[in-house]
């Protein structure tokens, strides 16, 4: 029996990202769901939970060595934990304020492609007006996780549309 987060196309097709991923975002629904978590006076816990989700599913650490190229080795140990925490927090922020706007749409998983340890899972969210939007995922195996590195489409790489000021120091935001 499919549920609103899959069609019997994308089940019959899926891979282990595709499964990890859907399973992360169907508890992440779950959550949003919740009517015991509607009420605004539940939004710091619906919040939490949300982003409890986002940090076993998301690779901080590998976004934001990516985020910062070659400057991430400018930053000692310390440095790189705190800009990972201030990244992840910023992610984790406009991460949740998108998918508190999730009203009943329907995702259906269409496609996956693995190569080596990179996967990207192929998704679209099913609008009440029956608008398709493409969502795509590109995930890195970490041992027997699969975890989100990036949506690559929908636009260019975070990076590049940075001011060069930030691009050429990028952790001087953050620290």
């Amino acid at each position: 029996m499919s549920g609103p987060c899959e069609s019997a196309a994308s089940a019959a097709t899926a891979g282990l990202p595709t499964d990890q991923l859907r399973v992360s975002v169907d508890h992440v629904l779950a959550v949003l769901q919740d009517p015991s978590l509607r009420p605004e006076s539940k939004a710091a816990e619906r919040t939490a939970a949300i982003r409890h989700d986002a940090d076993a599913v998301f690779d901080f650490t590998e976004m934001s060595r990516r985020a910062l190229g070659r400057h991430w080795r400018e930053l000692n140990e310390s440095q790189q934990q705190e800009f990972v925490a201030l990244f992840a927090d910023l992610l984790e922020r406009a991460y949740v304020s998108k998918i508190e706007q999730y009203s009943g749409e329907k995702i259906d998983y269409v496609g996956e492609s693995v190569e080596g340890d990179m996967a990207t899972v192929k998704t679209q969210i099913v609008t009440k007006q029956a608008t398709q939007v493409p969502v795509d995922y590109r995930l890195l195996n970490k041992g027997d996780r699969w975890l989100v590195l990036r949506r690559p489409r929908g636009g260019s790489q975070p990076r590049a549309q940075l001011p060069d000021t930030v691009r050429s120091h990028p952790a001087d935001i953050f620290l």
